[in-house]
């Protein structure tokens, strides 16, 4: 499959709704992907600026907790052509009369705006951290995913067990949660 073929069939989906209590108190009154970067960016604009640097320009950025800042930026920064299917748009934590519960981790995130993401033309989905500072050309991967048949492709940088606690990672034996 070419790569614009590709590109046209993919939906990025960005999560953004992180506590951030390690960054405390930079997350104090926003979300650990509206935390800010370098003066005018927040850190969720590098997973959307991979997205558009990739030629993936239909991006959903998935909000929920001390979302107002995050919500603005969003707004404010990304106004894509108006003429064309580009975007990049939020879909904020709500309650519907199917659920009334607000999003319990990630895969519930999706889960919760699964009718969004099947209104459009979509064959392939990219879900994102909105809190990762990396820069990568999603196109390298999404043509392996497809290339190889997959069923899921995940993008992970290997850390060794000294290592992981710093970031984020805990481990458990036998139930018990410790550090790594």
């Amino acid at each position: 499959m070419d790569a614009t073929s590709l590109r046209n069939k993919t939906l990025a989906i960005v999560m953004g709704g992180g506590a951030g209590t390690r960054l405390f108190p930079l997350t104090k009154d926003r979300s650990k992907p509206a935390v800010p970067l370098a003066g005018k960016y927040r850190l969720v604009d590098i997973p959307i600026s991979n997205c558009l640097n990739s030629g993936l320009r239909r991006v959903y950025v998935l909000t929920q907790f001390n979302s107002a800042s995050l919500n603005r930026h969003i707004t404010v920064s990304y106004k894509l052509d108006h003429f064309s299917k580009s975007f990049v748009e939020i879909l904020a934590a709500q309650q519907t009369p199917e659920d009334v519960r607000w999003y319990q981790g990630t895969a519930d995130a999706v889960r919760q705006n699964i009718r969004y993401f099947l209104e459009g033309p979509y064959k392939y989905y990219l879900i994102l951290s909105g809190d990762q500072l990396y820069r990568m050309d999603y196109t390298t991967l999404l043509q392996q995913h497809v290339e190889t048949g997959a069923d899921i492709t995940l993008a992970t940088t290997p850390v060794d067990r000294a290592a992981a606690s710093g970031f984020g990672i805990t481990c458990s034996r036998d139930g018990v949660r410790e550090s790594c």
